[in-house]
């Protein structure tokens, strides 16, 4: 259980440092008539995508690391998928599609939802599960 609550923390966090729909706050009027496609163009508009999905994999790949066992697939399918392919890129496939699916699926957010999402959900959420996990390992020992 507390691995789990970790794994949406953790995740809802990487959208929000990838700065993904929900959590890509328009600042300005420009910003939500045009934002940088009228400030940037060509390469400009590249490179800022780029880093973009560089930060989405960089996320991914932590996600895939910390909680879902690095290289492997798990849940006993490593025979069973072909030597060939890798099973970290099945898995870093699969969060770049996830995290393209939830720019598709959600809205944004207003600043107060974050600022509630935030201070009021998910700190609380990590406070309990730290000391879920505490009495977790106190009681087990």
């Amino acid at each position: 259980v507390p691995v789990a609550i970790s794994f949406i923390i953790f995740l809802t966090s990487i959208f929000a440092e990838a700065n993904r729909t929900p959590f890509d706050m328009s600042e300005c009027e420009t910003d939500l008539v045009g934002g940088y496609h009228t400030e940037y163009s060509s390469m400009k508009f590249a490179q800022f995508f780029m880093g973009e999905y560089a930060a989405m994999v960089v996320g991914s790949s932590l996600v895939i690391t910390l909680f879902l066992g690095g290289w492997s697939i798990g849940f006993g399918l490593d025979d069973w998928l072909n030597e060939n392919v890798a099973n970290w890129v099945l898995k870093l496939l699969f969060f770049a599609f996830f995290f393209v699916w939830v720019r598709w699926t959600l809205p944004r957010f207003r600043y107060d939802q974050v600022m509630k999402l935030g201070w009021m959900v998910f700190f609380e959420l990590a406070v309990i599960n730290i000391f879920l996990t505490a009495a977790i390992l106190y009681f087990v020992k």
